[in-house]
């Protein structure tokens, strides 16, 4: 929605709401412009108010709204909400083939799904696709139908009686993929809108390897091992080594044979043999370097950025300040104002740092049961909570930029806010406070890369340029499981990014469904946006090619393809045991005789990378063959988008096809004269034909794991 005002009358002013393309079938514009004043407009009649309607060619209208009655208009979920898929450019008007993503399947490796969602609800559906071969193992209370066709659930570790979400994860990432358009979603009221799954018409295939007390590495094996039998088309995987990307697991260790040993990366190398594309979490330790989780080449690996609508949440002190802060709070204080303490006054049996800390076994329930605690770190809500306290106030991290849901009226201030409640408490007798419900609000700057989003650069290959794609990961609203009282949630995560590459790719997949897995990430890659480096630091080890566009993405242009015959060599190139090959193949591959362009830097990916020694002249080639699946008959001319510390060319800089599928191969080389230690030079090709803009990042650093 976007909202102009114009000159003011008494005292409304002209204010044009933009609704966006008119919708197909029945619809009265009119009428559904005037039933939203009523919702609005105060003292006075919708009649005065009502200026013009829009409905030849767009859908809005214009009104004469006094400021309150703006915000009122601007807190109706028609307007406000719009979801992670509207960031993007997926709406609901894109062009689909819908009896064509009818037949994709979905497999999601994840903690299970909560059948009984209404995002998951198969009416409308047809029976499962002839393709599938895969089979309904729920187990306890479990019954998939035409929308969920197949479950799997394994319990070498953990014992799980059945493929239901325990946790909710797993719900949440499938519904991001493909779930249902449901009306009226919410948090408890907050984030209200219309949730919808990038691909709504594609089936699910759910394998629950992940528990609460987290998941099994021979699991994780097995469930690659069922979906590519059972005949999935892409797998989402929200899942890291060790556990799902949401909790706290440890980088894969740095050696070259890592590849051979890592049940996820060697079992997304056999779902590319047979065509399925896995798009995979990039892991939540960042912002430090090295710090992926999921670093394979043949992987699509996601970034978590932000989307332009955010939660947030404020407190209102007793002398009339306001403060914002962090938090999805769905409680309310109704303006009441509470007693404020400070948690070291309300302890008797810790030390003040301890104490003003609040931590577990602190806070004295009789001292702050009915008030609201400030505490000196992030992670003392459940403490408070448990104590019996009516709110808190807590210090925020300095790298916590996203909301999470609290068990009670809570938010997370920064540092200087933070000392501002502080310094009111020490000059008043009787401090209050009041915390308001959490709204949300437009943020400009996005999308920007969160901070919990693991970083590069790839601590096997350091040549190989990782994350590939960023996707919206922060404050998504999505599926749930409905034992904790509620039919959907807010995550944040590279989980919840991971699904939405996932639809994306499946997006571009229906258009071309012939296209290998390497195409279908060459072309996410190639035509997503650039990101800005200053709101995003860390470069491209932040986000990879850039935002991912799918759009664009179904007509690339040129696309780079690499097949398991590149992959063996790349990893022979890394110094991968020979003989540990097989392993990860499944054959009896062996290494070239020969280390002729076995070297990492020409694998023929969309992104081009290189490690240098610090302080020393360098010159790199990037050997690289594309294929032209835009139009046949076209010629594509380079340009690059230089960086003042790099000399950059390209032989030939022209290529001209005649056909479709035709390949043409071109060398980039680069020259600098050395780069400090600890440093990031990035640069960009872009391959253009008038139409299409084909981009790859090029990244020279010595950021080593030395």
């Amino acid at each position: 929605m976007s909202l102009l005002c114009g000159a003011a009358i008494e005292d409304r002013k002209v204010h044009i709401v933009y609704m966006g393309s008119l919708p197909e079938g029945e619809y009265s514009p009119l009428s559904h412009h005037l039933s939203i004043l009523q919702e609005v407009v105060e003292g006075s009649s919708v009649e005065n108010s009502f200026i013009r309607s829009y409905k030849r060619s767009f859908n809005g209208f214009a009104a004469k709204l006094t400021d309150y009655e703006k915000q009122k208009l601007a807190k109706l979920s028609n307007f406000t909400q719009l979801r992670s898929w509207d960031f993007m450019g997926v709406n609901e008007m894109i062009k689909r083939n819908p009896t064509v993503e009818s037949d994709v399947i979905i497999g999601v490796i994840d903690s299970g799904i909560w059948p009984e969602s209404k995002s998951f609800e198969d009416e409308g559906f047809g029976p499962a696709p002839k393709k599938w071969k895969g089979t309904c193992r729920g187990g306890k209370n479990f019954t998939c139908n035409n929308k969920i066709i197949g479950a799997r659930y394994y319990s070498t570790m953990f014992g799980a009686q059945s493929a239901r979400d325990d946790v909710g994860h797993g719900s949440h990432t499938a519904s991001i993929a493909a779930g249902n358009k449901v009306k009226d979603a919410s948090f408890y009221g907050l984030a209200r809108g219309t949730a919808r799954g990038g691909v709504p018409s594609a089936r699910i295939a759910a394998y629950k390897v992940c528990h609460p007390a987290g998941c099994g590495a021979a699991d994780v094996l097995a469930a690659f091992d069922d979906a590519i039998a059972d005949g999935v088309d892409i797998l989402s995987v929200s899942v890291g080594f060790g556990g799902p990307s949401d909790s706290s697991e440890n980088p894969m260790a740095i050696t070259p044979d890592a590849f051979t040993e890592d049940p996820i990366t060697i079992g997304t190398f056999h779902a590319m043999q047979k065509g399925i594309l896995t798009s995979h979490s990039a892991g939540n330790n960042g912002p430090m370097y090295r710090t992926l989780s999921n670093i394979a080449p043949w992987e699509l690996t996601v970034a978590a950025s932000t989307t332009d609508r955010r939660i947030i949440d404020k407190v209102v002190l007793g002398n009339g300040k306001i403060l914002t802060g962090n938090s999805v709070n769905s409680f309310s204080l109704n303006g009441t104002k509470l007693p404020l303490i400070y948690g070291k006054d309300v302890s008797s049996n810790c030390s003040e740092f301890d104490a003003g800390l609040c931590r577990e076994g602190c806070l004295d329930t009789n001292l702050v049961k009915g008030k609201i605690v400030l505490c000196n770190q992030s992670m003392a809500g459940v403490v408070a909570y448990t104590a019996g306290a009516a709110g808190a106030i807590l210090l925020n991290e300095p790298t916590q930029d996203y909301s999470s849901i609290v068990p009670l009226p809570e938010l997370l201030l920064n540092f200087f806010d933070h000392a501002t409640v502080m310094s009111y408490m020490l000059s008043n007798k009787n401090p209050q406070a009041s915390i308001l419900k959490s709204e949300t609000i437009k943020d400009n700057d996005a999308p920007t890369v969160a901070s919990f989003s693991s970083r590069g650069p790839n601590s096997i290959a350091l040549d190989i340029m990782k994350p590939d794609v960023t996707a919206p990961g922060v404050e998504i609203l999505a599926a749930s499981t409905h034992d904790r009282s509620l039919n959907y949630n807010i995550l944040s995560g590279t989980s919840m990014a991971c699904p939405h590459a996932t639809a994306s790719a499946v997006y571009v997949k229906t258009f071309h469904p012939d296209w290998s897995p390497s195409s279908i990430k060459s072309a996410l890659m190639t035509t997503a946006w650039p990101m800005n480096d200053t709101k995003s630091p860390d470069n491209e080890f932040a986000y990879g090619s850039g935002h991912i566009d799918p759009i664009k993405a179904v007509n690339p242009g040129l696309v780079y393809e690499a097949l398991t015959g590149d992959y063996i060599k790349m990893l022979c190139g890394i110094g991968v045991d020979p003989k540990k090959l097989k392993l990860i193949s499944g054959d009896n591959s062996t290494c070239p005789k020969k280390s002729d362009n076995v070297s990492p830097k020409n694998l023929n990916y969309p992104s081009m990378a290189a490690v240098v020694s610090p302080m020393k002249p360098f010159t790199i080639s990037f050997h690289r063959t594309v294929k032209n699946v835009g139009f046949a008959k076209s010629t594509y001319k380079a340009k690059i988008f230089p960086n003042s510390k790099l000399i950059i060319k390209v032989v030939p800089e022209v290529l001209s096809f005649e056909s479709l599928n035709e390949k043409k191969s071109f060398v980039v080389s680069v020259t600098g004269r050395g780069l400090p230690a600890m440093s990031i030079e990035s640069a960009s090709l872009v391959w253009s034909d008038g139409t299409h803009s084909v981009r790859s990042p090029i990244i020279v650093h010595n950021i080593t794991n030395a």
